[in-house]
Order: structure tokens, then sequence, then C-alpha cells
């Protein structure tokens, strides 16, 4: 009896990853829609500047302040 399950259950889980694939339409990105005007790129410093070092600094500048205005600890 569990193998009859094990089957079914593989049969659903391959028709459903089948269905959502061939129900999925292609993302179409070399064809522009209205409207559309990208603009340039990003270089690698701006890319990691704005995805890596914006993100690190604004985690430095919230704990910064979380530990400078934390009035929990008892002043000497």
């Amino acid at each position: 009896m569990d193998k009859k399950n094990a089957l079914r259950a593989g049969a659903v889980a391959a028709g459903t990853t089948l269905m959502m694939l061939l129900m999925s339409s292609p993302a179409l990105a070399a064809i522009p829609d209205d409207g559309d005007d990208p603009g340039p790129g990003l270089s690698v410093a701006e890319t990691l500047g704005l995805y890596v070092v914006a993100p690190i600094a604004l985690f430095l500048v919230i704990t910064g302040l979380v530990m400078v205005l934390d009035k929990s600890r008892k002043q000497s």
C-alpha cells in the first residue's frame, strides 16, 4: 500500500511541475514594452556600492545609534 501512495504522490508532483512549466510564459525580455526606457546600466563599483556597501553602512549606523541611545545600561 505504501508503494501505491508514493507512486501517486510522485505522479501528482510530476504533473504539477509539468503543468507549471507549460503554463508559464517566457519573460520576453528582448521585446521592450511601450514606454520602456531602461537607461544606462550600473558599473561594477556602483553595483557593489549599492548592494553591498550601502546595506552594511546602514546596518552599522543603526547598530551605532542603538548602542549610543541604549538606556538599559547603568551609567557609572
